[in-house]
């Protein structure tokens, strides 16, 4: 797993898939444009709704949960790297939320 900046994120986030494991709660508050939710412990049964020919940028609140995810997801075939700082540096970086 490799851990990619806010600002890497932001030059790949159109182009690959992002996936969002916070729960419903935190999303309310803003997610990355185009991102895919699935809260962290429904990943599992919900892992078919990602390609596993894409690259997925895998983020949550601070970074640590989407550390976690991406090393389960490499290990489960996919390639993901995890976003450093999470949706709080997403957002004080001014980037968009949809």
């Amino acid at each position: 797993m490799a851990e990619i900046t806010v600002p890497e994120a932001q030059q790949r986030y159109t182009d690959e898939q992002v996936l969002d494991v916070r729960e419903d709660f935190e999303v309310r508050e803003g997610m990355i444009p185009t991102a895919l939710h699935i809260p962290m412990g429904q990943l599992g049964a919900r892992l078919d709704e990602l390609d596993k020919n894409r690259p997925v940028i895998v983020v949550c609140r601070s970074g640590r949960h989407s550390a976690t995810v991406a090393d389960a997801l490499n290990q489960a075939g996919f390639t993901a790297d995890t976003m450093a700082g999470g949706m709080i540096e997403w957002k004080q970086a001014g980037l968009p939320t949809g």
